[in-house]
């Protein structure tokens, strides 16, 4: 089996190199490093089945040769990052999904493309289940990754129902874990970076607002099983487990040891009040469900951070 995964140096592109290699795949890594980076993939560079090709997904790629599986998880996924590179953002949508299905369509690959939580904007309805189609903005700041992910989950229905391509649409919702950055500038990596350089905890709005955090090895268990099934609409991946952002910054501070303050910012426009996903299409059509609670991620995690900072010579916590 020959996989292709465009964004593979990325957080989540990085661990799914990693899960197609263990199943014995050649695996393409496809990556422009706007976000990605060559050190979550420096371990795979010595394995005889990984190459790695630096290239914007915005442009047409070829490849010589089959190929069995494409997974397209290349764009800029956070507000830092796509705030800073809105067009790109846009073109990773639009034309890298365009470009990526394109070599699907040439090779008869099966074809899978990661949108996210974000399509359902600021939700009107809670849990989100994939049949809700949203509350978004789209001239808003976050329209440009949030439109940029609808229009992809449309062009890829449009290959399947024109072009019989076999495609796959995974909606991810807020995941963690290894290898996430810390000026990713999403919730989890800003509080546990300030926790451990001994920082204020930043909280937008009162922080009633709630998130639901996935562990990225769960997640890319269901990525795989999404993969190999014979369905074609979106699925919901994510973790339930509802908690609110000022409950989530005191586990932060407890499990750190931290002693810094809490100190309150106005909400971002257009941020989500609530995010749970509906995860009963993925529990009767995967069998999955996530299996590693937010206390075991959280300390895999932080021990992650601790390192990153204490290399950097920042970090003020044991």
């Amino acid at each position: 089996m020959r996989t292709v995964i465009t964004g593979g140096a990325g957080f989540i592109g990085s661990h799914l190199c990693e899960k197609f290699l263990s199943l014995g795949h050649e695996v393409i890594c496809v990556d422009n490093l706007i976000t990605g980076s060559l050190v979550n993939i420096e371990h795979l560079r010595a394995n005889a089945n990984f190459s790695f090709i630096r290239h914007d997904i915005s442009h047409p790629l070829e490849l010589t040769g089959p190929v069995n599986n494409i997974l397209h998880f290349a764009s800029p996924a956070s507000p830092v990052d796509y705030l800073q590179y809105p067009i790109p953002t846009l073109k990773a949508g639009s034309l890298g999904t365009h470009n990526s299905l394109g070599l699907a369509k040439a090779k008869n690959a099966a074809f899978l493309m990661a949108s996210t939580s974000e399509v359902y904007g600021d939700p009107e309805r809670h849990p989100q289940s994939e049949d809700y189609w949203g509350n978004v903005n789209p001239i808003g700041i976050r329209g440009v990754y949030d439109e940029a992910k609808r229009f992809a989950e449309a062009m890829v229905m449009a290959y399947h129902r024109c072009h019989g391509v076999n495609t796959h649409i995974v909606r991810i919702f807020n995941t963690y874990g290894n290898r996430m950055r810390l000026d990713d500038g999403r919730v989890l990596p800003n509080f546990m970076g300030q926790a451990l350089r001994g920082d204020s905890i930043t909280v937008y709005g009162d922080g009633s607002q709630t998130r639901s955090f996935c562990h990225v090895d769960d997640l890319v268990e269901g990525i795989t099983r999404l993969l190999f099934k014979d369905f074609h609409e979106p699925v919901n991946l994510g973790n339930p487990a509802e908690v609110t952002i000022l409950e989530f910054a005191d586990e932060i501070l407890k499990l750190s040891g931290s002693k810094s303050p809490i100190v309150f910012r106005p909400l971002p426009q257009d941020d989500p009040k609530v995010r749970k996903p509906d995860i009963t299409r993925a529990r009767n059509l995967l069998g999955w469900e996530p299996k590693i609670g937010r206390s075991e991620g959280l300390e895999r995690t932080l021990r992650h951070f601790q390192e990153k900072l204490k290399a950097l010579g920042k970090t003020t916590t044991s």
